[in-house]
C-alpha cells in the first residue's frame, strides 16, 4: 500500500467561531507552530501530511472559498517576501508556501450535506488510492521525538495493507463529542485494534453497553483522533447514502461497514488532537505547539506568569 495523497475537510463555516469566522475561513486562522512561526491551521496541517510522505492534497471547501484560499497563500507568500526581505527564514517559507500552492488543489463542497458528502466530494481527486484524511479544525502534537501522529498512522497502514483510524482513550464524559468505537485488541501489537463496532457520539449508557473495549483503563473508550486511512472502498458506500437521499451523509456509518466488510484496524496513536472548534479549542492548540516546539520555555514562562498574575488578583479580591 502507497499513501501519496490526503484529503482535508474544511467545508463547515465554524460557527462556534464567532465572529472571526464570518470573515476569516476558521481554516486560515494564524497559530504559532513547533517551529516557532506564525502560519495558517491549514499551513500546518498540511506541512503535517508533506512531513510523512504526502504528495498531495485535495482540501474540500465550502463554495466560494477555493479562491480565497488560493489568493491568502498567493498573498502570504508575497508578504514573506516584501516585508522581511533578505532574511532567510523568509524565504524559506516563501519556498515551503510555493511547495503548498503546487501540491495542493481545492473542491468545494456546494452543499452542506454532512461530514460523509464532504469526504466524497474527493472522490475525483483519490480514484483508486488509499488516501489519509485529516480535519481542517484539528490540530496535532506528537508525543515520539521525530514521529508525527499522521507518520505514526500511515507507517501502520503501510505495515498492514489496510485502513486505519487513529484513536485515542478518552475519559467517559467526553465521549459525546467523537465517533466512539471498540474492538479486539492485536496479540504482539500495542495499541492496536480491529474495529468491531462503531457509534457517533454516543451516550454514555450506550457506550457502557456497547461501547467497553477490554484492558482500558476503567471509564475510559476508544474516540476517534481525527485522522484516518481509507481506501477507496469507503466512497461507494458513501455513494449509497446519497443515492438514498439522506441529507445529512456521515462517515461514522460509512466506516461501520468497512469495518464489516474489510480489515479496519484502530491505532492509539502517541499525541494529542485539538479541536479549534470547541470552547478554548484554540488557545489550548496554541499552548500545546508552544509547549512541543521552540517556543517551549517563552511559552512555559508566560503560563506561570499569567497564573501568579491571576493568584494575585484571586487573594487581592479577598482582601
Amino acid at each position: 500500500m502507497n499513501i501519496r495523497k490526503a484529503v482535508i475537510t474544511a467545508a463547515a463555516r465554524g460557527e462556534r467561531l464567532y465572529p472571526v469566522a464570518d470573515t476569516v475561513q476558521k481554516a486560515m486562522l494564524p497559530v504559532v507552530d513547533i517551529d516557532g512561526l506564525t502560519k495558517p491551521v491549514l499551513q500546518i496541517i498540511a506541512e503535517e501530511a508533506f512531513a510523512s510522505g504526502i504528495e498531495e492534497i485535495c482540501v474540500v471547501c465550502a463554495p466560494g472559498d477555493a479562491p480565497r484560499y488560493q489568493e491568502a497563500f498567493a498573498s502570504l507568500r508575497t508578504n514573506l517576501l516584501e516585508s522581511f526581505k533578505n532574511t532567510d527564514w523568509a524565504r524559506e517559507e516563501a519556498e515551503k508556501v510555493d511547495h503548498l500552492r503546487t501540491r495542493i488543489q481545492f473542491v468545494e463542497q456546494e452543499e452542506p450535506l454532512g461530514f460523509g458528502h464532504a469526504v466524497y466530494c474527493a472522490r475525483e481527486f483519490v480514484k483508486e488510492e488509499p488516501f489519509l484524511l485529516l480535519l481542517g479544525d484539528h490540530l496535532y502534537v506528537s508525543s515520539l521525538a521525530g514521529q508525527r501522529c499522521t507518520s505514526q498512522l500511515i507507517n501502520l497502514a503501510v505495515q498492514e495493507g489496510c485502513a486505519v483510524s487513529a484513536v485515542n482513550p478518552t475519559i467517559e464524559h467526553q465521549i459525546h463529542r467523537y465517533g466512539t468505537l471498540t474492538g479486539k485488541h492485536l496479540p504482539h501489537q500495542k495499541g492496536v485494534y480491529q474495529i468491531e463496532k462503531i457509534i457517533e457520539k454516543p451516550s454514555l449508557s450506550t457506550a457502557e453497553l456497547e461501547l467497553q473495549t477490554p484492558g482500558l483503563r476503567a471509564g475510559f473508550y476508544l474516540c476517534f483522533f481525527g485522522m484516518h486511512v481509507l481506501t477507496p472502498s469507503v466512497f461507494s458506500i458513501l455513494q449509497q447514502q446519497i443515492e438514498s437521499g439522506t441529507q445529512n451523509v456521515q462517515l461514522t456509518p460509512a466506516l461501520q461497514e468497512v469495518a464489516a466488510t474489510e480489515k479496519y484496524l484502530a491505532l492509539e496513536v502517541k499525541g494529542n488532537r485539538y479541536d479549534l472548534s470547541k470552547k478554548q479549542g484554540l488557545l489550548q492548540a496554541q499552548i500545546a505547539l508552544g509547549l512541543a516546539g521552540q517556543a517551549h520555555d517563552e511559552t512555559l514562562t508566560s503560563m506561570v506568569e499569567l497564573l501568579a498574575e491571576a493568584n494575585q488578583r484571586k487573594q487581592a479580591q479577598l482582601v
